[in-house]
Protein backbone atom coordinates (compact mmCIF):
# COMPACT_ATOMS: atom_id res chain seq x y z
CA UNK A 1 0.00 0.00 0.00
CA UNK A 2 1.44 3.33 -0.96
CA UNK A 3 2.38 5.77 2.06
CA UNK A 4 -0.78 8.69 2.22
CA UNK A 5 1.84 11.03 1.41
CA UNK A 6 3.47 9.64 -1.68
CA UNK A 7 -0.42 9.36 -2.91
CA UNK A 8 -0.73 12.98 -2.01
CA UNK A 9 2.48 14.26 -3.88
CA UNK A 10 1.29 12.27 -6.99
CA UNK A 11 -1.86 13.83 -6.86
CA UNK A 12 -0.70 17.33 -6.85
CA UNK A 13 1.16 16.57 -9.94
CA UNK A 14 -0.96 15.04 -11.86
CA UNK A 15 -3.82 17.97 -10.71
CA UNK A 16 -1.00 21.12 -11.61
CA UNK A 17 0.18 18.88 -14.61
CA UNK A 18 -3.61 18.88 -16.13
CA UNK A 19 -4.05 22.50 -15.18
CA UNK A 20 -1.26 23.86 -16.96
CA UNK A 21 -2.08 21.53 -19.85
CA UNK A 22 -5.93 22.89 -19.84
CA UNK A 23 -5.36 26.65 -19.34
CA UNK A 24 -2.12 27.12 -21.50
CA UNK A 25 -3.79 28.13 -24.36
CA UNK A 26 -5.82 30.77 -23.11
CA UNK A 27 -2.15 32.69 -22.34
CA UNK A 28 -1.57 34.80 -25.01
CA UNK A 29 0.73 35.23 -27.38
CA UNK A 30 1.62 30.97 -27.55
CA UNK A 31 4.76 29.84 -27.46
CA UNK A 32 6.40 32.79 -25.23
CA UNK A 33 7.75 34.02 -22.56
CA UNK A 34 4.85 36.65 -22.35
CA UNK A 35 2.62 33.95 -21.97
CA UNK A 36 4.01 31.65 -20.00
CA UNK A 37 4.53 34.69 -17.06
CA UNK A 38 0.36 35.65 -17.85
CA UNK A 39 -0.40 31.77 -16.39
CA UNK A 40 2.09 32.25 -13.88
CA UNK A 41 0.54 35.67 -13.10
CA UNK A 42 -3.01 33.87 -12.61
CA UNK A 43 -1.85 30.88 -11.07
CA UNK A 44 -0.43 33.25 -8.49
CA UNK A 45 -3.82 35.22 -8.34
CA UNK A 46 -5.78 31.93 -8.06
CA UNK A 47 -3.44 31.33 -4.67
CA UNK A 48 -4.35 34.14 -3.05
CA UNK A 49 -1.51 36.44 -3.92
CA UNK A 50 -1.66 40.21 -4.88
CA UNK A 51 -0.35 41.59 -8.08
CA UNK A 52 2.00 43.45 -6.86
CA UNK A 53 5.82 42.70 -7.66
CA UNK A 54 6.55 41.72 -4.17
CA UNK A 55 4.06 38.93 -3.61
CA UNK A 56 4.26 37.49 -7.16
CA UNK A 57 8.00 37.06 -6.48
CA UNK A 58 7.22 35.20 -3.04
CA UNK A 59 4.68 32.84 -5.65
CA UNK A 60 7.61 32.31 -7.74
CA UNK A 61 9.91 31.59 -5.18
CA UNK A 62 7.66 29.14 -3.19
CA UNK A 63 7.19 27.05 -6.56
CA UNK A 64 10.68 25.88 -6.25
CA UNK A 65 13.21 25.65 -8.96
CA UNK A 66 12.12 22.13 -9.33
CA UNK A 67 8.14 22.77 -9.74
CA UNK A 68 8.92 25.89 -11.57
CA UNK A 69 10.47 23.77 -14.24
CA UNK A 70 8.19 21.06 -14.65
CA UNK A 71 5.48 23.63 -15.08
CA UNK A 72 7.63 25.04 -17.72
CA UNK A 73 8.46 22.09 -19.55
CA UNK A 74 4.65 21.15 -19.45
CA UNK A 75 3.42 24.62 -20.64
CA UNK A 76 5.97 24.77 -23.82
CA UNK A 77 5.45 20.63 -24.72
CA UNK A 78 2.57 19.39 -26.81
CA UNK A 79 1.99 15.54 -27.61
CA UNK A 80 0.64 14.72 -30.63
CA UNK A 81 -0.78 11.45 -30.68
CA UNK A 82 -2.34 11.73 -34.60
CA UNK A 83 1.10 12.37 -35.50
CA UNK A 84 2.69 10.07 -33.59
CA UNK A 85 5.32 12.82 -32.34
CA UNK A 86 6.30 15.45 -29.06
CA UNK A 87 7.13 18.82 -29.44
CA UNK A 88 9.21 20.71 -26.93
CA UNK A 89 9.62 24.20 -27.84
CA UNK A 90 10.26 26.74 -25.03
CA UNK A 91 11.91 30.00 -26.34
CA UNK A 92 14.05 30.08 -23.50
CA UNK A 93 16.36 27.31 -25.62
CA UNK A 94 18.09 28.06 -28.81
CA UNK A 95 15.56 25.39 -30.87
CA UNK A 96 12.41 23.75 -30.66
CA UNK A 97 12.68 19.79 -30.56
CA UNK A 98 10.34 17.37 -32.59
CA UNK A 99 10.48 13.35 -30.97
CA UNK A 100 8.47 10.77 -32.08
CA UNK A 101 5.89 9.32 -29.00
CA UNK A 102 7.22 5.70 -29.85
CA UNK A 103 10.62 4.52 -30.18
CA UNK A 104 9.80 1.88 -32.73
CA UNK A 105 6.85 3.72 -34.52
CA UNK A 106 6.94 5.43 -37.78
CA UNK A 107 10.51 7.15 -38.69
CA UNK A 108 10.83 10.48 -38.12
CA UNK A 109 11.06 12.51 -41.52
CA UNK A 110 11.25 16.50 -41.88
CA UNK A 111 7.27 16.36 -43.58
CA UNK A 112 6.28 15.20 -40.16
CA UNK A 113 8.21 17.67 -37.97
CA UNK A 114 6.93 20.23 -40.11
CA UNK A 115 3.33 18.79 -39.60
CA UNK A 116 3.57 19.04 -36.13
CA UNK A 117 4.45 22.94 -36.46
CA UNK A 118 1.87 23.43 -38.75
CA UNK A 119 -0.58 22.09 -36.25
CA UNK A 120 0.37 23.58 -33.15
CA UNK A 121 0.51 27.06 -34.82
CA UNK A 122 4.28 27.12 -34.27
CA UNK A 123 5.70 27.06 -37.90
CA UNK A 124 6.01 31.24 -38.48
CA UNK A 125 8.18 31.03 -35.22
CA UNK A 126 10.73 28.93 -36.30
CA UNK A 127 13.01 29.35 -38.96
CA UNK A 128 11.39 28.16 -42.20
CA UNK A 129 14.85 26.91 -44.35
CA UNK A 130 14.61 23.34 -43.32
CA UNK A 131 18.56 22.89 -44.58
CA UNK A 132 19.21 24.69 -41.12
CA UNK A 133 17.16 21.96 -39.13
CA UNK A 134 19.59 19.15 -37.61
CA UNK A 135 18.10 15.75 -37.73
CA UNK A 136 19.35 13.20 -35.36
CA UNK A 137 18.40 9.77 -35.08
CA UNK A 138 15.03 10.17 -33.33
CA UNK A 139 14.96 13.85 -33.28
CA UNK A 140 14.74 17.16 -35.24
CA UNK A 141 16.13 20.29 -33.89
CA UNK A 142 14.41 23.16 -35.54
CA UNK A 143 16.09 26.91 -34.96
CA UNK A 144 13.66 29.35 -33.95
CA UNK A 145 13.34 32.20 -36.84
CA UNK A 146 15.51 35.46 -36.74
CA UNK A 147 13.18 38.40 -35.62
CA UNK A 148 13.15 40.53 -38.18
CA UNK A 149 15.92 43.66 -38.18
CA UNK A 150 14.21 46.86 -37.05
CA UNK A 151 13.48 49.41 -39.98
CA UNK A 152 16.21 51.67 -40.96
CA UNK A 153 15.91 55.34 -39.73
CA UNK A 154 15.30 57.52 -42.61
CA UNK A 155 17.55 60.20 -43.01
CA UNK A 156 16.69 63.87 -41.63
CA UNK A 157 14.74 65.88 -43.96
CA UNK A 158 16.80 67.93 -46.12
CA UNK A 159 15.42 71.47 -45.58
CA UNK A 160 15.86 73.52 -48.12
CA UNK A 161 17.04 77.04 -48.03
CA UNK A 162 15.62 79.81 -49.72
Amino acid sequence: MPEASRLQATLFDFAITELVRQHRDSFQPAWSAEGWAKLLIWLALNCGCSGDQASLEAFATALGPALRTRLRRVYFERELTALDLRLMADPAEPQALVLPLAPAGEPLTLERAAAALEQVGLAARLDPDTARWRCFEAAVAIPWAQPPAPPAAAPPAATAQP
